[in-house]
């Protein structure tokens, strides 16, 4: 599979563990259906996903991503948000892939150097017949674009909003990622973690990937006192 840091050397790396599977949807499911659509469609596809700090915004770009490149399609990642020292101009080329994902829009909206160039790639690779997601905090029509060509074509876009887990869906989703990991999170366990720590999901998965390592070097399994142990720890 090519990424982002194949085509470019930028340096950024797919999470290996990032794929619709373990992705709970709550609320979001048509935008998961939609997002598995595209995967497996080989027409052109624009699709904006937006949605607030934990809705899995990355998580379902970089799905995406495994899920087109694991067919042998070229695929192009690109977080906007974390590579603030790069110009335009790195998008040139990119409608040669099958898929371009582009994360954090609004990291760049009302940059009129960005807006010109991914207006000129939005047109490029409409003609190239690719797919294009791109994701950001806001609205297309909130974003604050200057460039109303570019304004104009985001609100044409196949538009999901990404809503946040409640506090039952959070547990039901750090319970699915147990399982995919192959082992049962105790009801005491989970009650224990959401009372205790932070509610943010990128914090919560965090946090679990760190006690499931804790868990496995120790060999022992993830009780109350052990999380508690190892929060006292850090």
């Amino acid at each position: 599979m090519s990424s982002i840091a194949d085509q470019l050397t930028l340096g950024v790396q797919l999470k290996d563990n990032a794929s619709f599977a373990n992705f709970y949807p709550g609320d979001n499911q048509e935008a998961l259906q939609g997002l598995m659509a595209l995967a497996r469609q080989q027409e052109p596809g624009f699709l904006f996903l937006w949605g607030g700090e934990g809705t899995g915004k990355s998580h379902l770009l970089q799905a995406l991503c495994h899920e087109v490149g694991s067919a042998g399609d070229p695929v192009a990642y690109l977080p906007l948000g974390e590579t603030p020292s790069i110009a335009p101009a790195i998008l040139s080329g990119l409608e040669s892939m099958s898929l371009v994902c582009l994360d954090d829009l609004h990291s760049v909206a009302g940059d009129a150097a960005w807006e010109e160039a991914l207006f000129h790639l939005y047109n490029r690779i409409q003609l190239q017949g690719g797919r294009l997601v791109i994701t950001a905090n806001a609205a297309p029509s909130l974003l604050g674009i200057g460039l109303a060509d570019l304004a104009s074509r985001l609100t044409h876009a196949l538009i999901y909003h990404l809503h946040c887990l409640n506090d039952v869906q959070k547990g039901y989703a750090l319970q699915q990622r147990a399982t995919f990991r192959g082992f049962a999170l105790p009801e005491e366990v989970l009650a224990y973690l959401l009372k205790r720590c932070s509610r943010e999901m990128s914090e919560l998965f965090d946090l679990f990937d760190r006690l499931d390592q804790a868990s496995l070097a120790a060999k022992r399994r993830l009780t109350i006192p052990f999380v508690r142990d190892f929060l006292d720890g850090q």
